[in-house]
């Protein structure tokens, strides 16, 4: 019976501490019917439970205008499950020129209405995009 109840435990409690085997992915993609760019190899939107993984929207131009573009498209982005802004805990800004970002900030900023997210800030030599000088990648938490 000791032995009976030890198993018992033991199977219940691998049980409850166990994670599946696959985790369900649901992927967005700028209207594509694939719902990723097969070509390069991403999602612009990965959905894993109530999380949010926004792939990099890029522009051209540090300008007030192309930063604005980004955010937009990163606003298309999280309106893909329903988010918005307010829902991003974490940010990611990679550039090619971190003081011209600095100077439009106020671009980004009004995207954020005054509660803004972790973020982090880099310079970086080069994009995927070659002729790309701002990416910004996104993690938003949707309400359970």
């Amino acid at each position: 019976m000791k032995y009976f109840l030890l198993l018992s435990f033991l199977f219940i409690f691998n049980k409850s501490f166990t994670q599946e085997a696959k985790i369900k992915k649901e992927k967005w993609h700028w209207n594509n019917e694939t719902k990723q760019d097969t070509a390069i190899g991403y999602a612009q939107v990965l959905k894993i439970g109530n999380v949010l993984y926004i792939s990099g929207a890029v522009t051209t131009e540090i300008t007030p205008q192309g930063i604005t573009t980004v955010y937009n498209d990163l606003k298309a982005s999280l309106a893909s499950y329903g988010a918005t802004f307010e829902n991003v805990v974490k940010e990611n800004l990679y550039t090619t020129d971190i003081e011209t970002v600095k100077k439009y900030n106020s671009a980004r900023k009004k995207f954020y209405n005054g509660d803004f997210p972790a973020a982090t800030w880099v310079q970086v030599q080069r994009l995927y995009m070659q002729s790309a000088k701002l990416e910004v990648e996104l993690i938003a938490h949707l309400p359970k």
